[in-house]
């Protein structure tokens, strides 16, 4: 796995618990979707960082809105 991979799985591990922590209503909305799972069996699976920046950037936004509207 990238380096860059590890970096955005760290950092959506960060958000997904700052939502945990201080925003657990939002918490229904975390069911991870297929396209931030690894794709292919345990050994030969394959992360699309793309994806995975994507999901960052839609929880990111949530936290964003949700503050907006709280």
């Amino acid at each position: 796995m990238k380096n860059s991979t590890r970096t955005i799985l760290t950092e959506i591990s960060v958000v997904t618990r700052d939502i945990e922590e201080n925003y657990p209503e939002l918490q229904k909305y975390l069911s991870e979707t297929q396209s931030t799972l690894p794709k292919g069996d345990n050994q030969e699976a394959e992360i699309n960082e793309e994806e995975l920046k994507s999901y960052l950037q839609e929880l990111k936004k949530m936290i964003s809105e949700y503050k907006t509207k709280h």
